[in-house]
């Protein structure tokens, strides 16, 4: 039998859905939310820990979606049914399509899982014999640039991307929704920039820095198959000294108009794939 339907904003999923667009809410629970039929079918197929999934009926269509709300009881899903205008009050998108999943955050680590069988993990799992090539950013300020960059490195076939010193929330609902899904199949490290450099010396990892300032054209770089990160500092900043400094090498986009920069994903994406080709993919 299906649960009951649930027409009151004031039910405690529905709060507990609504608090969980606040970055405390989200840092406190552990939980995130997914809205949208394919980024929510992304979560499930990729194996992530649904907690519930909300759906309003009335505006569900399509066998896909149908499915998805069919199958997951039967792993020990919530699936909960509500009104259109209580899932209105969720919903971020305009003509929401009537499906979100509240998810367990899943934590990439620069250092094994303390306990087999938890959410964490260690950094690529099969690192560093099968580790070409991936993008770190430090103190990215905005969700829909770290979402967009995601989707890029999926795109590409890179391995990861590393998130150093703090800045966004990854489990932003605009970086969610920007990844195209890719944040579910990508693997994504939190670290500080120190602790990454000495990680990545340790496992021979080339930092490739990339500024407006560096005087390499990034066409140049030669990294003959050598595991490498892209290293990308924030919208606002950029790398400071000291992490330019702790680059390999540095390399700079040429700039032949009048703007005096690149949207920090849109750079990203020329970057990665040009590291792709030199990579042979």
């Amino acid at each position: 039998m299906s649960p009951e339907l649930i027409t009151s904003r004031s039910n405690p999923l529905i709060k507990q859905a609504r608090a969980l667009r606040q970055r405390k809410a989200r840092q406190e629970s552990g939980l995130f939310l997914v809205e949208g039929i394919h980024h929510v079918g992304e979560a499930v197929e990729a194996g992530w820990e649904v907690e519930a999934i909300l759906y309003a009926p009335e505006r569900l269509a399509g066998d896909y979606a149908l499915r998805l709300v069919d199958e997951q009881p039967r792993r020990g899903v919530r699936c909960q049914p509500v009104s259109a205008e209580v899932f209105d009050s969720l919903a971020e998108k305009d003509n929401p399509q009537g499906l979100l999943a509240i998810v367990r955050q899943r934590a990439w680590t620069l250092r094994p899982a303390p306990h087999p069988g938890t959410s964490q993990g260690d950094a690529f799992g099969l690192f560093p014999s099968k580790f070409r090539f991936g993008a770190a950013l430090v103190s990215p300020q905005d969700p829909g640039n770290l979402g967009a960059i995601l989707r890029t490195i999926d795109a590409v076939g890179a391995d990861g991307l590393f998130v150093l010193d703090g800045g966004v929330d990854i489990y932003h609902p605009s970086c969610i929704r920007a990844s195209m899904g890719a944040v579910f199949s990508t693997p994504l490290v939190q670290a500080g920039f120190d602790e990454f450099t000495a990680w990545a010396r340790r496992n021979g990892l080339r930092l490739i820095g990339a500024s407006a300032k560096a005087a390499a054209d990034y066409r140049s770089l030669d990294i003959s198959g050598e595991p490498s990160v892209l290293v990308l500092g924030s919208e606002q900043k950029g790398l400071s000294p000291a992490q330019a400094a702790a680059c390999d090498v540095m390399v700079s986009l040429p700039m032949r108009g009048r703007a005096s920069s690149l949207n920090l994903a849109v750079a990203a994406g020329i970057l990665l794939y040009a590291l792709g080709e030199k990579q042979g993919l």
